[in-house]
């Protein structure tokens, strides 16, 4: 006696599939998959170039569009292409307040440039004179750094908060008043008197 089938099991049954559905099916795909071998031959590269001098050159324009490219950005003070010492909104602050303001450092430079002209000329009292005013300016300026300095930190402080101020604020505000402004690295980002906020 044959055994009726159960309609439900009659309907999950799969039937012969219709063109439209055999498309459907391998729309998602529409290819083999590719064997390892041939994933790895797709890969393959040479590990030395065939033509070493074209190589080499576009390997130093590549280097060199990099060295451009993180010279600019650290000039206009990207945080991406700043060393370490000059990162962080701290020191972003501080180069912003030392570059707002006039300080004497930034003109040892050429003082020291006129007092060793002043030395090659042969008379005795312009050669002393002209160290005697260099000292002078010199501590002048040491004042000023250290004026500056603790300027900094103050405002740093009220803007960030004291317990948050980070070591080495003041030598780095110094060094960046004894520079001349226009070799101050990065560059500055305002102008004469505009103190940030």
């Amino acid at each position: 006696m044959a055994k009726r089938q159960n309609p439900a099991d009659e309907a999950q049954t799969p039937g012969p599939e219709t063109p439209e559905q055999t498309t459907a099916r391998l729309q998602g795909k529409g290819a083999p998959t590719p064997t390892r071998r041939e994933q790895e031959a797709a890969r393959k590269r040479p590990l030395v170039p065939t033509d070493r001098k074209e190589a080499a050159k576009a390997a130093r324009a590549h280097q060199a569009e990099a060295r451009e490219k993180a010279r600019v950005g650290m000039a206009a003070g990207d945080e991406r292409y700043l060393t370490q010492r000059d990162r962080g909104p701290q020191r972003r602050f501080v180069r912003d307040y030392v570059d707002a303001r006039f300080s004497i450092g930034e003109f040892l430079i050429p003082v020291m440039l006129v007092v060793i002209v002043l030395s090659f000329l042969p008379y005795a009292f312009m050669q002393v004179w002209g160290l005697v005013a260099l000292w002078a300016f010199f501590f002048i300026a040491v004042v000023d750094g250290i004026v500056l300095g603790l300027l900094v930190t103050r405002k740093v402080g009220d803007k960030f908060g004291k317990t948050k101020v980070e070591r080495g604020l003041k030598w780095y505000a110094a060094m960046r008043a004894f520079q001349l402004r226009v070799m101050r690295l990065p560059k500055p980002q305002v102008k004469r008197g505009q103190y940030p906020a």
